[in-house]
Parts: structure tokens; C-alpha cells; sequence
């Protein structure tokens, strides 16, 4: 059994893909992890990228699907390693010696492994550690009560073993993976926090370019967790915290 599935999911992803693809196969250590791709029927380039690709992929997958969450359960379903970790396309590891510590650091069999994220733009320039570029600061020790001011931990530096990480919840397209995340740590005893950043980040994704939708969205999935007067609550000093954060980098959130 591999020690690590690495799940990469892509549509119309020509002009990302490769990057990823190149980061993920830099890392080394075939020998304990099995790469995943789940493609969406893209019309474009990304198939024949894929293709040109394949000895280096265990497992692949075209075919139209509902959404990305749909998309992350198949390669969910597909998965043969003790963990799992979704880096998507256009995401990367955060250096070429990643993937190493990482599993030193799951050789002390921790239930989730978590780290810092650095987000990057069309180029693959970084934009600075999200702890930096956004007001979501990484606790030492994670908890899912931690998620009550909203999504803490991106799902690209968010590892998790396999026998507790259940199916995304497809009543949510934009938001499910907070709710999959709470899910995991809810069920976890020992939760660690990498050393070092364990991701490269590719903004503007789908919750991005429709961040309405979204906050709508992880507004019911924390109700669910927290209640509805303590996610109001918890609500009011997420909007509090934004619009202080947003003064202080003069009008910028992102």
C-alpha cells in the first residue's frame, strides 16, 4: 500500500497542468505514493498533456462529472494509499523536496498532517504565505471548532488518512471542502503541523470568481457544525475582521 495518494483534478487545464505535473514528479519518492488524475472531458490540450504524462500516473480517469467535488470523490474512490492529498491543477508543492518531509513528518502516523499554503498568481509568482494575505491565521494545534470564523487550512496543504476522510458533500459546489475538512478533524486524535509550507496555491479558483455563492454557502456548512446563534455570532466577527483587514492593506482583501 503506498503511503500517499496524490489526487490531481483538472478541466480545460492546458496551461496549468504541466506545472503541476512537473512539481509532483520532481519530488521523487515513486516508490510511496500513487498519482491520481481525474479529469473532467476537457475539449482541450489537457488530455493529450495527460497522456504525454502517463508513466508517471497510476491512475486516470476522463469523463464528464457534476462539479469538482464530484471529481475529488472519484479520485477519493480510487485511492489506494494510507493518505490523501488533492493538489489541483495549477497547485504545486511549495519546493522540490516537499513531498520528503512530508512523509517523514507521516512516519509518526499522525490523523491529519497541515500546513501553511503560499498563494501564487497566473505566473506562478508568489503572493505571500495566506496566513500573510489573508486575516486566516494557522493555529499551532488545529481543532474543527477552529473553523468557526471560516476556512483556516487550504485543501492543498490538508492531509489526511484515508480511513477517516469521507466523501465531499455535493450539496455544496463551492464550499465542501471546509465541511470535509471539519468532518476529518472531528474524527481525528493527533493532528500535526508541518514544518514548513507544504503548497503553492493558484488563485482564482471557482469559490473566488463566485464569492457570493461561496460565502452563502460556507454560511450554511458552518451552521450545520456550530449552530445557527453561534455561526451568526461567529459571522458578524468574520465580517468585522474582513472589513479591518481590508483598511489596513487599503481596500484589498486579496
Amino acid at each position: 500500500m503506498p503511503k500517499l495518494s496524490i489526487i490531481t483534478i483538472t478541466y480545460q487545464a492546458e496551461a496549468y497542468i504541466e506545472r503541476t505535473f512537473k512539481s509532483v514528479f520532481e519530488q521523487g519518492c515513486a516508490e510511496e505514493i500513487e498519482y491520481i488524475v481525474v479529469d473532467g472531458a476537457s475539449k482541450d490540450r489537457t488530455l493529450a498533456i495527460i497522456e504525454a504524462n502517463k508513466s508517471h500516473i497510476q491512475s486516470f480517469i476522463s469523463e464528464k462529472d457534476q462539479g469538482i467535488y464530484d471529481a475529488m470523490n472519484k479520485g477519493l474512490n480510487r485511492a489506494k494509499g494510507e493518505y490523501v492529498l488533492f493538489l489541483n491543477a495549477g497547485d504545486t508543492f511549495a519546493s522540490s523536496t516537499t513531498l520528503k518531509s512530508i512523509l517523514l513528518e507521516l512516519a509518526g502516523n499522525p490523523d491529519v498532517l497541515y500546513g501553511e499554503a503560499v498563494f501564487v498568481n497566473n505566473e506562478g509568482q508568489s503572493l505571500g504565505l495566506r496566513s500573510e494575505v489573508t486575516p486566516h491565521r494557522l493555529p499551532a494545534h488545529l481543532s474543527w471548532r477552529n473553523f468557526k470564523n471560516g476556512m483556516l487550512v487550504c485543501h492543498q496543504a490538508f492531509i489526511a488518512k484515508r480511513s477517516i476522510a469521507p466523501l465531499f458533500n455535493l450539496e455544496y459546489r463551492l464550499s465542501s471542502d471546509i465541511d470535509w475538512e471539519i468532518h476529518v478533524l472531528k474524527k481525528s486524535h493527533f493532528v500535526l503541523k508541518s514544518e514548513a509550507p507544504i503548497c503553492n496555491y493558484l488563485m482564482g479558483g471557482a469559490s473566488v470568481q463566485n464569492l457570493k455563492r461561496s460565502w452563502k454557502e460556507r454560511y450554511q456548512v458552518l451552521k450545520s457544525h456550530f449552530g445557527f446563534l453561534p455561526n451568526l455570532i461567529n459571522h458578524l466577527v468574520i465580517i468585522a475582521r474582513g472589513l479591518i483587514f481590508a483598511f489596513k492593506k487599503q481596500g484589498k482583501y486579496w
